[in-house]
């Protein structure tokens, strides 16, 4: 039985942080720069440790990923979650600021981001990917907290103590966007990070941050209310986040497989000593 007095109680957070005459800066917003900012800052570091890299290339890189993220993540959205819209709604798609970012449509915007700036850099895809893939986590995290600041993604009723609850009495949910930015921020920043320190074949690293990610996000779903226009798809249970999610965990343990039985070099340029192989 659902608690009537759950343990913890929503707070009564405005989305708008402050407004400067018309405009108004929304905490959701803020998250991003935040994200950015923290990609930013740990690229910087990271380049000082590996070859071909500089604070420069950080910058341009980012650039073009956040372009990637906006454009793919709206995109994504409208494709993967919104209704059908007719013709004369097309202007729709561009309504950013009514809300609606898709993580995996933002994913497809920042490989073909990342695919462009090595084509024109003469990096490579994978050198970027795997370059970029540890700084990506902590901005996973500030879009959650974002998530959480206005109010939406809940999960299902719990009668768990960490449960929360719009009003005094009310039912309490999974605060499910505070999974994730644990899992898919801290954790998933963590894991990549540590891996990361030292040399790793090229790919290895792209396919630990897809396996991880998509095992966190399936995982989190099972808790995670469905969109309302989806609802499940299949066996009362299957939802639209975990049928994007599953391709990711398969192709990035097919990555790490891959990397560790072909590849010699690594994303930085340097190279691995292997087992079997000479120095």
């Amino acid at each position: 039985m659902l608690p009537l007095a759950p343990m913890l109680l929503y707070p009564d957070i405005d989305p708008v942080a402050f407004s400067l005459g018309p405009i108004q800066v929304h905490w959701y917003g803020i998250m991003y720069l935040v994200g950015f900012g923290a990609g930013w800052w740990l690229g910087v570091r990271r380049a000082a440790l590996r070859p071909g890299w500089n604070g420069e290339m950080v910058g341009d890189v980012l650039f073009y990923i956040a372009i990637g993220v906006i454009v793919g993540g709206r995109l994504g959205y409208m494709l993967f979650y919104a209704p059908f819209n007719p013709p004369d709604e097309s202007l729709r798609w561009w309504e950013i600021w009514k809300g609606g970012m898709s993580f995996h449509g933002g994913l497809i915007g920042v490989i073909v981001a990342m695919w462009w700036f090595g084509r024109k850099r003469g990096l490579g895809f994978w050198r970027v990917a795997d370059f970029v893939a540890p700084l990506t986590p902590l901005g996973l995290g500030a879009g959650r907290i974002g998530n959480f600041l206005n109010n939406e993604l809940w999960g299902k009723p719990t009668d768990l103590p960490w449960g929360m609850a719009q009003y005094p009495g009310g039912i309490a949910y999974h605060p499910s966007m505070l999974y994730e930015a644990f899992l898919e921020g801290l954790v998933l920043f963590a894991a990549l990070w540590w891996f990361s320190s030292r040399p790793r074949p090229t790919m290895a690293v792209s396919g630990l941050f897809l396996a991880l990610y998509g095992a966190f996000r399936f995982l989190v779903e099972f808790v995670r209310v469905p969109d309302a226009e989806l609802g499940y798809l299949a066996f009362g249970w299957v939802t639209m986040g975990q049928v994007l999610s599953l391709p990711m965990i398969l192709v990035g343990i097919a990555l790490i497989l891959l990397a560790y039985r072909h590849g010699v070099t690594p994303a930085d340029g340097a190279s691995i000593p292997m087992r079997g192989a000479g120095k």
